[in-house]
């Protein structure tokens, strides 16, 4: 097969180390200078039920998920129609499985080439507190030309808080693994540099998050966030930092607000039921001015919804979900490595504008795991000067409509701060115009901002328009590589400031076009409604939304292109 790409899925049941497997594929491959992507596929039960892991390897940093797999191991076949949609065999796949069981009828019908090996009972023999999962990572390690001595090290480090006969049992199952038949190697680790980072996009985004200087994190777990979480409470603990796991989101916005007006920069992370909960604290922090950085891991709804499948269906809650008029800040990372980025510029904005930004990204760059180069950072940005306040007036009105921000125990600069409208000092009035000034200062400071050119990212200059936001990017990028091999040149704009919306920058961007689609992943096209209310564009404007649990596909975005006849 070819070395620039190769696309594995790895099945069983929920438990089964089926994840594990892939993480340390990856980890090995990364070492030997490749790259690629892990994307984690799991069941919505809480406990048990289904999980796999779908890698795909490559030589360059461009990550979608993969549209066919050439090469499906799967530990037992209990639960593989549930992944039906979302693992299609790729024409002469190969398929690794246990001795007994009927292969499922997707499997059947792609004919691939089929080895039956009996890697649990080698398990149960090699060791033990042998697992067969050890045994399939040592397999699929010889047939990616890894070394067994690097999967074991890997291995024992994952181990490493286990009793010694965990590793014992891992380090042999791996080894056996690795004797098994086929004795065939599908592809060679590239000869690249190691060096490349092993980060998922919930990671990047709480590495953004602490470089930027939060410092207090409040949140309940909620899933596919909950892992954002877990890698922040280390990270705090080292710059001196605190996590605190609340009781609801109710209070996890609360207590973020609450050291926020502390003068600590705050942040939590939640997912869309989270988000529903947050929004009246959230209008608070409008309110108040105070400055709070909420990550929204998207997962498709309504309600519970497929908490483990990816959907960009908050957008709408998101832009408009606070109630009265209530200007903030909504952004979207475009891959895992700019979780990094967009995570960090949030949380300045948000401090230097003194409101709330809300950052949606969602369970495919969350909880996917890639080998990226050292992502790009956020410098703080500039902001202009509120002023010296000899006479404290905490929501004084000033040119840039941001005010000095006092803190507790600040000498002479006490303020009240709640979510009745006030004065310049801070005084709850419902004279008329208080309300028209204040609700004028909250908008203005965000239309006056200059937010510079991270806005969006534009490629090509074709005269049919890409449009999008988030991690659909990925996809729409390479909708326009296999458009412009057919001869048809486009241009993608990924929108990552989504309010408030650069409407001069995007119609300068738009410049020249003939048509425009919308590509975004969810059911009620909703960034095209949210356009089709903010822009008056003269060119035709089309939509392409299709809802999760299934990932966007390029190539379903450049077929339906050709449909279109464009």
């Amino acid at each position: 097969m070819a070395r620039q790409q190769l696309s594995i899925a790895i099945t069983g049941a929920g438990g089964a180390g089926v994840i594990s497997v892939g993480e340390l594929l990856l980890q090995a491959w990364a070492a030997g200078g490749g790259r690629g992507l892990l994307r984690k596929a799991f069941g919505p039960q809480i406990r048990g039920g289904e999980s796999a892991a779908l890698l795909k390897l490559t030589e360059s940093e461009h990550y979608t998920p993969a549209d066919s797999y050439d090469l499906l191991l799967a530990f037992d076949w209990k639960n593989f129609t549930r992944f039906g949609d979302e693992i299609s065999l790729a024409p002469g796949a190969l398929v690794i499985c246990e001795e007994n069981g009927e292969l499922p009828e997707p499997v059947q019908a792609a004919d691939p080439v089929v080895h039956r090996l009996p890697m649990a009972a080698l398990a149960a023999t090699t060791h033990a507190d042998g697992r067969v999962n050890m045994i399939a990572l040592g397999l699929l390690g010889r047939m990616l030309g890894l070394a067994s001595t690097e999967l074991q090290a890997l291995a024992g480090n994952k181990l490493a808080a286990k009793p010694r006969a965990y590793r014992d049992a891992a380090a042999a199952c791996i080894e056996a693994g690795s004797q098994l038949s086929p004795p065939m190697q599908l592809v060679t680790p590239p000869p690249g540099e190691p060096g490349g980072w092993y980060i998922s996009g919930n990671q990047a985004a709480g590495l953004g998050a602490l470089e930027a200087g939060v410092r207090f994190v409040a949140a309940y777990p909620i899933t596919p966030a909950s892992d954002v979480l877990e890698w922040m409470a280390g990270g705090l603990e080292q710059v001196g930092g605190q996590l605190v796991q609340a009781e609801d989101e109710l209070a996890a916005i609360n207590m973020t607000l609450g050291a926020a007006f502390g003068g600590v920069p705050a942040f939590t992370a939640t997912s869309g039921p989270g988000l529903a909960l947050m929004t009246e604290s959230i209008g608070l922090a409008v309110a108040s001015e105070t400055a709070v950085t909420i990550l929204d891991v998207q997962r498709a709804g309504p309600s519970t919804g497929i908490p483990t499948k990816s959907e960009q269906s908050d957008l709408n809650i998101a832009l408009n979900g606070l109630h009265g008029d209530a200007p903030h800040l909504v952004l979207a990372p475009l891959d895992i490595a700019d979780c990094v980025y967009t995570s960090a510029w949030a949380v300045h904005l948000a401090q230097g504008l003194q409101t709330a930004a809300i950052v949606l990204s969602d369970q495919f760059i969350g909880q996917s795991t890639a080998v990226i180069s050292e992502p790009g950072r956020c410098p703080p940005p500039a902001f202009a000067a509120a002023g010296a306040d000899n006479d404290y007036l905490r929501y004084r009105l000033t040119e840039s409509g941001v005010s000095t921000l006092a803190v507790p125990g600040d000498a002479g600069q006490r303020f009240t701060a709640d979510g009745l409208e006030h004065d310049e000092r801070g005084t709850p009035s419902a004279r008329d115009a208080d309300h028209q000034r204040q609700l004028a200062k909250r908008a203005d400071k965000l239309a006056r901002y200059s937010f510079g050119d991270a806005w969006a990212r534009i490629e090509g200059n074709g005269e049919l328009a890409l449009l999008c936001f988030g991690s659909a990017w990925a996809a729409v990028s390479e909708a326009a590589c296999l458009l412009a091999g057919q001869g048809l040149a486009t241009r993608t704009v990924a929108l990552r400031l989504l309010a408030p919306l650069q409407r001069e920058q995007l119609a300068a961007a738009l410049a020249g076009c003939r048509k425009v689609v919308v590509v975004e992943q969810n059911h009620g096209a909703q960034l095209f409604h949210y356009l089709r209310g903010q822009l008056d564009l003269a060119m035709p404007v089309a939509s392409y939304s299709r809802a999760g649990p299934v990932p966007l596909s390029g190539r379903a975005i450049a077929a339906y292109i050709n449909g279109e006849g464009n």
